[in-house]
C-alpha cells in the first residue's frame, strides 16, 4: 500500500468516527483504543501471513469478535464474500491472532454471551443480513457492557457505603472496630479492647493521635506520627495496658 492510500485510509476511518453524535461515544477510552487498532490494521494489512484474507473479511471478523456469532454461522457468511474458502480452522485461528494481538481488547465479554445469542437468533429469524446484524450486535454488547460494569460500580459503591455505615455504628455503640470516618469528618476513629481513639491529620501533614472517651472530646494527645501504620502499633501495645488517672 503506497502512502497517499494508507493516508487516504486514516482520513476515511477518522472521518466515519467523527460522525458519531455522541460526544461522550467519541471521547471514550474503549472507543479510541478501537479506533486506533482499526488504523493500525487497514493500513498493515499487507502480511502475507494470512493469505485468505483480504480487508473485507477481516474487517467483519473484527467486527464479530465480541458478539458471540457462533463460529459455524460466521464461516458460512464469510465463505459467501470473494476470496479463497475458509474452513472452521481458518476463522478460529484468524480470530484467536486478532484477540492475541496486544491491546486488542476482543475478548468477547461472558457476561453479554446469552443475551447475545437470543438478538442474534431473533435477528436470523427475521431476515436481517449478516452485516447488519454484526453491526446490532456490536452495538448490543459494547452498551451491555457499559451497562453492567455500571452496575458493578453501583454495587460497590453501595457496599463501601454500608460498610462504612456499619463501622461508624460498632464505633458508636462502643464495640471494636477498625478505622472509620464519622459523618465525613478528615479525622478517623477506632476503638480497641473497648478503649476509642482518634487520628486526625496535622497541618504538617503527620497524624495526631488521641485517647478519647466521645468522638468530640479534645482527648489526651498520645503522640503524632509519619504514618498511620506507626499509630496503628502503638495502639496495639496501649490498647491493653493499663490507663493513667
Amino acid at each position: 500500500m503506497f502512502d497517499y492510500q494508507r493516508q487516504a485510509q486514516v482520513r476515511r476511518l477518522l472521518a466515519r468516527y467523527l460522525e458519531s453524535p455522541s460526544v461522550r461515544h467519541l471521547r471514550d477510552p474503549k472507543q479510541i483504543d478501537r479506533l486506533a487498532e482499526e488504523i493500525v490494521s487497514t493500513v498493515d494489512r499487507t502480511s502475507p501471513l494470512w493469505e485468505k484474507w483480504d480487508a473485507a473479511r477481516g474487517e467483519l471478523l473484527k467486527a464479530s469478535a465480541k458478539t458471540w456469532i457462533p463460529i459455524e454461522d460466521l464461516v458460512a457468511f464469510l465463505n459467501r464474500l470473494p476470496g479463497p474458502r475458509l474452513t472452521r480452522t481458518d476463522v478460529a485461528q484468524r480470530l484467536r491472532a486478532l484477540q492475541e494481538e496486544p491491546y486488542a481488547h476482543l475478548y468477547p465479554d461472558e457476561r453479554v454471551k446469552d443475551a447475545c445469542l437470543a438478538l442474534y437468533a431473533a435477528e436470523v429469524e427475521a431476515g436481517t443480513e449478516p452485516t447488519a446484524i454484526i453491526g446490532a450486535l456490536q452495538e448490543f454488547a459494547d452498551e451491555e457492557e457499559r451497562r453492567l460494569d455500571r452496575e458493578r460500580q453501583e454495587k460497590w459503591r453501595a457496599e463501601q457505603q454500608a460498610e462504612r455505615l456499619a463501622l461508624e455504628r460498632r464505633f458508636l455503640s462502643g464495640a471494636d472496630c477498625k478505622w472509620t470516618p464519622l459523618a465525613g469528618s478528615k479525622a478517623v476513629f477506632m476503638c480497641k479492647n473497648g478503649r476509642a481513639f482518634r487520628l486526625s491529620p496535622t497541618n504538617e501533614k503527620r497524624w495526631a493521635l488521641h485517647r478519647i472517651e466521645e468522638p468530640e472530646d479534645a482527648g489526651r494527645l498520645l503522640g503524632v506520627y509519619a504514618a498511620r501504620g506507626a499509630a496503628n502499633k502503638v495502639i496495639d501495645k496501649i490498647a491493653y495496658e493499663p490507663e493513667p488517672r
